[in-house]
């Protein structure tokens, strides 16, 4: 039985486009935008820092820093790994009820996931089952996550108008980097007034308990917010029969191209910003020595020291974002993020030759360098490429799909094979090809994309290369 197809009705489309563009809803969109990756990045700022400082001693003691460090890890890949199973259902419910009613549902379960870890006993008190626990909630923190980033995009390049996409898009990464500000800052700030034991017993918690104060911030940021209008269009001009269609499988089945494309483009991106965020931090306080102890033993790098440049560098990197989106959108995403992939290819062993010298102000460097152009370099132009890449019928499954699965094989396993290497080896050298590599990976798929400056986001079909449809507003 074949559905006729309903009838757009123009003035609600123009209502639509009108009110999502009103310069107080762009104002509303961009913070809105921000807030919710700000969430997602102090959950994974905390977790971070707690896996690398915290976590081998509360939840899995009795081995050496390094194992201790494998061990964390594990669990944050495991976050990681839910972020397809989370992305993949709330890239669902987007397509057919909307971005918007995505954006709450993220937010409700990364912020309570993000809580409970602080609530969890350590391994003294209840055994086995604290790590398990940990695992858990680590799960549902990395599925409410998996949708959130991939939401804000796809909603903020449908609003922008034309000319002005990349820099509104950069503000999800200007908020990502303002959370991991806000969750570095505040676990310094806990640490500097707490001995090594109170820190290691009860301070860390409280910086898991600090998120639902985050969450309910951008609860009230996202109240208002107006709903895609081109998602408003597609639902006004698609029939029902189409609009009941599986997205991922749409997206799966016509979008295969630009999903493996924006899966290797993702890759580099991804497994460097995490390594630098992260186990930059494990590496130069378990292997690079700055003296002997008093009473004998090494030295290694001051957990204090590191903690604060990374919240130097996690400042820089939101104006960093917002440079790279701004500059996409005056030269085009390809040429910004092809020449960010060929640099990330040498940089690495910038990094960690920096980072071994145990130096104060060259590990500073190396960690600001990082944040920068690893972090929050490419993923500033990505967040309005991505979704220019795919038609409008199935946009937020497709970037969806792309990034999470990347994210997986990217930064979720970037930190414990960077480890396990350095475990392996006892030299940074190995790290720096691993991540090096994976960005000549992100150089290849990037030559390969077309440039989708501009492009008419109506369009229903995927960007080819040399399409002349743009935008006309």
């Amino acid at each position: 039985m074949s559905v006729t197809p309903a009838v757009s009705d123009p003035q609600a489309v123009a209502e639509a486009f009108a009110r999502a563009r009103s310069p107080q809803n762009l104002r509303r969109a961009a913070v809105a935008g921000g807030v919710g990756t700000a969430l997602e990045q102090f959950d994974f700022a905390a977790y971070g820092l707690a896996a690398a400082l915290v976590f081998p001693a509360v939840f899995f003691p009795g081995d050496d820093p390094l194992a201790g460090a494998l061990k964390s890890f594990a669990a944050y890949a495991v976050g990681f790994c839910a972020r397809p199973l989370g992305g993949f259902i709330f890239a669902h419910f987007g397509e057919k009820h909307g971005r918007r009613w995505v954006l709450f549902g993220t937010l409700a379960l990364m912020g309570a996931a993000t809580f409970l870890i602080g609530v969890i006993p350590s391994h003294a008190q209840i055994g086995v089952a604290a790590p398990i626990m940990l695992f858990i909630l680590r799960i549902l923190q990395g599925a409410g996550a998996g949708a959130e980033q991939a939401g804000s995009a796809t909603l903020l390049t449908e609003t922008a108008k034309k000319g002005r996409r990349g820099r509104l898009s950069s503000s999800v990464m200007i908020g990502a980097a303002g959370g991991t500000v806000l969750g570095t800052a505040v676990f310094a700030i806990i640490q500097a007034l707490t001995n090594d034991a109170q820190f290691e017993s009860w301070g860390w918690r409280i910086v898991f308990w600090l998120s639902i104060l985050v969450t309910v911030g951008a609860f009230l940021i996202r109240r208002h917010l107006a709903e895609s209008p081109i998602f408003a269009e597609l639902k006004q001009s698609a029939g029902e029969a189409e609009r009941e269609k599986a997205p991922l499988a749409q997206a799966l089945r016509y979008g295969w191209k630009p999903i493996l494309r924006c899966f290797f483009m993702n890759w580099g991106p991804n497994t460097n910003s995490y390594t630098v965020q992260t186990f930059f931090v494990t590496f130069v306080t378990t292997s690079v020595v700055i003296g002997t102890k008093p009473g004998g033993g090494d030295l290694f790098f001051p957990k204090g020291t590191i903690t604060d440049i990374q919240l130097v560098g996690a400042i820089i990197a939101m104006g960093s974002a917002f440079c790279w989106g701004f500059l996409s959108d005056k030269i085009g995403r390809k040429p910004v993020t092809v020449a960010l992939a060929g640099a990330g290819i040498v940089l690495p062993f910038v990094y960690f030759s920096l980072l071994n010298t145990g130096v104060t102000v060259l590990v500073g460097l190396a960690v600001i360098l990082g944040f920068i152009f690893a972090a929050y370099g490419t993923v500033g132009a990505q967040m309005s490429y991505f979704p220019e890449l795919f038609g409008s019928r199935y946009r937020y499954a497709g970037v969806t799909i792309a990034r999470e699965v990347s994210a997986v094989v990217g930064g979720g396993v970037a930190p414990f094979i960077c480890a396990a290497l350095l475990e392996h080896y006892h030299t940074w050298v190995p790290l720096a090809i691993y991540t090096g590599f994976t960005m000549l990976c992100a150089l290849a798929a990037s030559l390969m994309a077309p440039e989708t400056l501009d492009r008419d986001l109506t369009i229903s079909t995927d960007a080819v290369p040399g399409e002349a449809h743009t935008a006309t507003d």
